[in-house]
């Protein structure tokens, strides 16, 4: 069966689809379409991360986020990542490493956003903020950075798991080598 769109707008559609669960319940569902995004855990040679303190209008506050983007169409997930840190923090990197995929909100959402370790810094470059982005680049020692996530400072669902994924790749001192 196939469903119906209800929305389609610039970032997610909407759609009502037909959903027969393995134990054969049936219902509706509405699934947010989203076409997926990538983020950075960003380290400099001094182990801080980069951060962006970022006002989000949907929570109504400025929230803590690691820097992240939308995939364009047919833009591999990596190319995203390296984008993203270039444009919102200026930076750019010679190390990538991947840290898995996670998913927003899998009962309805489909997008999945591609999570990376970026290392070996390159000279900054200029940010290219959008014009309707207010961001703040910020670099915080990185153990500060996992005591934030720790505490509840940090409740950004991608931040957090990259954040956190990074220390499990970094080893249990968490510094940048």
């Amino acid at each position: 069966m196939s469903g119906r769109r209800i929305y389609h707008g610039r970032i997610i559609d909407l759609d009502i689809e037909p959903v027969v669960t393995p134990a054969g319940h049936g219902f509706d569902l509405e699934v947010v379409r989203h076409p997926g995004g990538a983020a950075a855990v960003v380290l400099d040679g001094r182990s801080r991360v980069c951060l962006l303190r970022q006002y989000r209008y949907v929570m109504g506050a400025h929230i803590w986020e690691l820097p992240a983007g939308k995939l364009e169409p047919d833009e591999p997930p990596l190319v995203t990542a390296q984008r993203e840190a270039e444009e919102e923090a200026g930076v750019r990197a010679r190390e990538w490493l991947p840290l898995g995929r996670m998913y927003s909100s899998p009962g309805v959402f489909t997008e999945v956003i591609h999570l990376y370790l970026a290392r070996d810094l390159l000279p900054r470059v200029a940010t290219d903020h959008e014009p309707e982005e207010s961001i703040e680049v910020h670099w915080i020692d990185f153990a500060q950075a996992m005591t934030w996530a720790d505490q509840g400072e940090i409740n950004d669902a991608k931040s957090l798991a990259g954040l956190y994924r990074a220390r499990a790749v970094l080893g249990q001192g968490a510094t940048a080598p």
